[in-house]
């Protein structure tokens, strides 16, 4: 079995030559981690050389989540991307969505791989995927992420693979590979505890549809994470307390259930809350994304084994990880986003999500995607995957925004990602409001008394107390008053003045 001698060799320009314009192409990634990199770049360089000459070039984009810079943000740049599918992060590329000058399909992660192998999303074109190694007979060992590779090599047309040499190759240790078979051939997940194991070390790939190896060596583009707030750490505060009371009163188990935590800082801060107090113990995750807080407790002795399907750490954690594998790789777990996500495991292991939001109702309603709703920020990426299927389920924000001219807790949503009957816990700096068993007005109470701004709760209060009565109370004349203020005159509540107050994550 010889290894990737046996493929053309090309450059990162003599690949991006063989993509058309038109194309749909996938890009190995699920954030930053694993994506490819030199080819969407030259890509990009070659789109802006065909515009300078008058000709058209852009492209359909699929990765398996976010990507780094390489992806979005330079091909949006370049004014490359003609279609984009399944979950952003960059700005350039929002900019253009927001202009309509970019189509953009935001869809549950844990259902992209299944739809694209059914053909909705349209037929791949090539697929240009980051590995350590790609074998004569189609093994391909991925980097730092699995993501929707393994569907991408499945599905493509045809196969460019970038050869990571900075990435280490014993990375294939903690890979856990399974393409899930369409319905109704489907057997139960046998995936009992975050560190079992059901698939292979590797993707596969029909050797013919490989038309060459690119090679790099560049770590993956991760910044590293800001210092927490004091809302970060206010959030985590309180969910610390709450799952505690949860513990001491039997409705969870003593040795604690996995985790999962979105991306960002309240994630990482919550994550080192956790681990951080003594009377919870060693913790485990089943997640789509490892961050540098968890490397931290795994290296503390209080993150005992983690599921994922991204590495995603800044380089300097990175390297952390590569200078010491035998420790990490023993606690490690690396799957497709299609198992990492996946609503049968999930509510098997009764995993507690936790997941940041832009806003959310006074009756449990949770925005996390469109800015007033029409303004995309990023999309819902797969916390629908767990908030709809979690045994506890949790979403947090910071109680006001913008220097306090935005409040996260409104009447009403414009847009709505996580129903009131999906979400449980709503958590702000400023407390956490239980939901489990309570009616619409007693939700609203509770998230108004605990979870909104002090400087906006007589204005919810009041807004409750006089909407018509029904099932749910809402007034329909002024339930968007909040937000349309703020996009008239640049605050929710025009004469309010916290005095700089901040709650920016």
């Amino acid at each position: 079995m010889s290894g990737t001698s046996d493929y053309p060799e090309l450059t990162a320009e003599e690949a991006a030559e063989t993509i058309a314009d038109g194309a749909l192409v996938a890009f190995s990634g699920f954030t930053a981690a694993g994506a490819a990199k030199v080819v969407p770049r030259a890509l990009a360089v070659r789109a802006r050389r065909l515009h300078a000459e008058g000709r058209p070039f852009r492209v359909g984009v699929l990765t398996g989540a976010s990507t780094g810079p390489s992806i979005d943000d330079a091909l949006a740049a370049a004014e490359a991307v003609r279609w984009r599918a399944p979950y952003q992060s960059s700005a350039p590329l929002r900019e253009r969505i927001n202009r309509g000058e970019t189509d953009y399909v935001d869809m549950h992660l844990s259902h992209f791989p299944q739809m694209l192998a059914e053909g909705f999303l349209g037929k791949i074109d090539v697929a240009v995927i980051e590995a350590t190694e790609v074998t004569r007979d189609g093994r391909v060992f991925l980097s730092t992420s699995i993501g929707a590779s393994p569907t991408f090599l499945r599905c493509a047309e045809r196969v460019i693979i970038e050869v990571n040499r900075f990435q280490s190759r014993r990375l294939a240790e903690i890979a856990d590979v399974v393409v899930m078979p369409p319905p109704p051939h489907r057997t139960p997940i046998a995936i009992d505890h975050p560190l079992d194991r059901i698939g292979k070390p590797y993707a596969e790939v029909d050797p013919r549809k490989v038309v060459g190896i690119v090679r790099n060596d560049e770590p993956d583009d991760i910044p590293l994470f800001r210092a927490p707030t004091q809302s970060c750490t206010g959030i985590a505060g309180h969910i610390v307390e709450f799952l505690l009371r949860e513990r001491a009163a039997g409705r969870i188990p003593p040795e604690f259930l996995p985790f999962q935590s979105g991306v960002g800082n309240v994630a990482n801060a919550v994550m080192t809350g956790l681990g951080a107090h003594s009377e919870i113990p060693p913790l485990t995750m089943y997640s789509e994304v490892l961050q540098d807080a968890a490397l931290d407790l795994m290296r503390s002795g209080r993150l005992a084994a983690a599921s994922t399907t991204s590495l995603t750490l800044s380089t300097g954690k990175l390297r952390e990880l590569y200078d010491d594998l035998d420790f990490f790789l023993p606690k490690i777990v690396l799957r497709p986003q299609e198992l990492s996500n996946h609503p049968e495991v999930v509510r098997r292991l009764g995993v507690i999500a936790m997941n940041t939001v832009l806003e959310v109702d006074v009756y449990g309603n949770a925005n996390s995607t469109h800015i007033c709703g029409t303004r995309m920020m990023n999309g819902i990426g797969g916390s629908g995957d767990f908030e709809r299927n979690a045994f506890l389920s949790i979403v947090m924000c910071p109680s006001i925004l913008h220097g306090g001219r935005v409040s996260s807790i409104v009447p009403m949503c414009p847009h709505i990602d996580h129903a009131e009957h999906s979400v449980q816990i709503v958590v702000t700096e400023q407390g956490l409001a239980d939901l489990r068993g309570l009616g619409p007005v007693e939700r609203a109470r509770a998230i108004i008394d605990r979870c909104a701004h002090p400087a906006y709760r007589d204005y919810l209060r009041d807004y409750l107390r006089r909407a018509p009565a029904g099932h749910i109370r809402h007034d329909l004349t002024r339930c968007f008053e909040l937000h349309r203020n703020f996009i008239e005159h640049g605050a929710m509540l025009p004469d309010l003045d916290l005095g700089g107050a901040a709650g920016s994550l």
